[in-house]
C-alpha cells in the first residue's frame, strides 16, 4: 500500500511482469545492470521484482548522492537501465546527472517515476505500456531459468576507508537473507510493514520487500521519515512491524503529542547501525507495545551478521549486536569483541 495504491500479491506479481516486459522491449538481457534511483515507493517494488524477473541485476543508488557519485557507480556497473524522479525533496536526479557531464554510453533506458518527464526519459506509465506481447512470453521464460547463482543484486559499500566498492550477491544468498530476518523477527503473512528504512540500503531491500514477499506481509513505504507521518500511519493503518535507527524510536518516545495516536497494534521493533543507550531499549520496551525488541549488526558483503534475542534483557540489546546463527556467543559492540554467555 502506497497513498491510494493499494496491490494485492497476484497483482504485484503482474504489476512486476509488465515492468520486466518493458525492460526485455528495451534491450535489457539477462544479466544486464538496471539500477533504481529513487524514493521509497510502490514503483520500487514493482520496479526491483520486474529486473530480477527479466534476469537482469539490480543497483540500488543511494538517493542523498549527488550527480558525481550516481554517475560513478552508474558507469562502473555499467548500467543499461536506470528507474528515477526529478521530483523528490525538490531534487531532479536526472538533471543533477546532466550537469556532471559524466559520459554514460551504456545507459539506454531511463524511466522517470514521479516528476517532469525530459525528452531522453520515459514516464513510467508509458514504460509499462511498452510491454509487447512478445517480451511478456519472453518474461516468463527469463523468470523461470532464474537460479540461486544467478547475480541478483550490486550493492556498493559506504566507503569509508576508500572509494566503494560494488558487492555482487547471487539470488541463493539474497533470498536467505530475507528468509533469515523472516526466522529472525517471526515476520507473518498478518504483519503490516512500515517501510523507513530506505530500499536503497540491504535493510530496506532485503530485510523488507524481500523479507515481505518471503513472509507475505504488508508492505507501506515510507518515502521520507517524518514522525508525526509516522505515527499517523501506525495509527491509521494498524502497523505491527517498525524497525528504524535508534533515533526513529527516540523521535516517537519524544513525541509531545504521542499518546493521542493508537499505537498498540505495533509489535517488532527492528534498530542498529548506531550506538543504541541503555536507557532508550528500556523505554522503548515500557512506553511502546512492541512485544519483540531485536538489535543486530549486518553488513553489504554477507547480510545480516548477528541478531539478539526476543527475550534478551535491555543491557543485551543496547550494548552487543546479538549472536551469531547458531552461535551462543555474544559480540559485543563497537569493536566486535567476542564474550561467552
Amino acid at each position: 500500500m502506497d497513498g491510494d495504491t493499494e496491490l494485492r500479491y497476484t497483482e504485484l506479481l503482474e504489476a512486476s511482469r509488465t515492468f520486466g516486459a518493458g525492460l526485455i522491449a528495451s534491450g535489457v538481457a539477462p544479466g544486464d545492470r538496471v539500477a533504481i534511483w529513487s524514493f521509497n515507493s510502490v514503483e520500487w517494488v514493482v520496479a526491483v521484482l520486474g529486473i530480477f524477473q527479466a534476469g537482469a541485476v539490480l543497483v540500488p543508488v543511494n538517493t542523498r548522492f549527488k550527480g558525481t557519485e550516481a554517475a560513478d557507480i552508474l558507469s562502473r556497473s555499467h548500467a543499461r537501465g536506470l528507474v528515477t524522479a526529478t521530483d523528490f525533496l525538490g531534487t531532479d536526479y536526472i538533471a543533477m546527472l546532466e550537469a556532471t557531464g559524466a559520459d554514460l554510453p551504456d545507459l539506454g533506458t531511463v524511466v522517470v517515476v514521479r516528476g517532469t518527464v525530459p525528452a531522453n526519459a520515459v514516464a513510467w506509465d508509458e514504460f509499462l505500456s511498452s510491454a509487447s506481447q512478445d517480451a511478456r512470453a519472453e518474461i516468463e521464460r527469463r523468470s523461470a531459468a532464474v537460479g540461486a547463482d544467478d547475480p541478483s543484486d550490486i550493492l556498493f559499500t559506504s566507503g569509508t576507508t576508500g572509494v566503494p566498492k560494488g558487492v555482487v550477491q547471487t539470488h541463493g544468498r539474497t533470498l536467505r537473507v530475507a528468509t533469515d530476518w523472516v526466522d529472525m523477527t517471526g515476520l507473518t503473512a498478518g504483519d503490516r510493514y512500515l517501510m523507513v528504512n530506505p530500499y536503497f540500503h540491504m535493510f530496506g531491500l532485503k530485510a523488507g520487500i524481500l523479507a515481505s514477499v518471503a513472509a507475505g506481509a504488508t508492505m507501506l513505504p515510507q518515502a521520507v521519515f517524518d514522525v508525526d507521518r509516522v505515527l499517523a500511519r501506525v495509527a491509521d493503518e494498524q502497523v505491527t512491524v517498525l524497525p528504524g535507527p535508534p533515533t526513529l524510536y527516540q523521535a516517537i518516545l519524544d513525541h509531545p503529542d504521542r499518546d493521542k495516536y493508537d499505537l498498540s497494534t505495533l509489535r517488532i521493533a527492528v534498530t542498529g547501525a548506531a550506538d543504541i543507550p541503555v536507557e532508550l531499549i528500556r523505554r522503548v520496551g515500557a512506553e511502546l507495545p512492541f512485544s519483540t525488541i531485536i538489535t543486530g549488526y549486518g553488513l553489504t558483503e554477507g547480510g545480516t551478521a548477528t541478531a539478539t534475542s526476543p527475550d534478551d534483557d535491555p543491557e543485551t540489546i543496547a550494548t552487543t549486536v546479538g549472536r551469531p546463527s547458531g552461535s551462543s556467543a555474544v559480540v559485543t559492540t563497537p569493536r566486535g569483541l567476542f564474550k561467552s554467555t
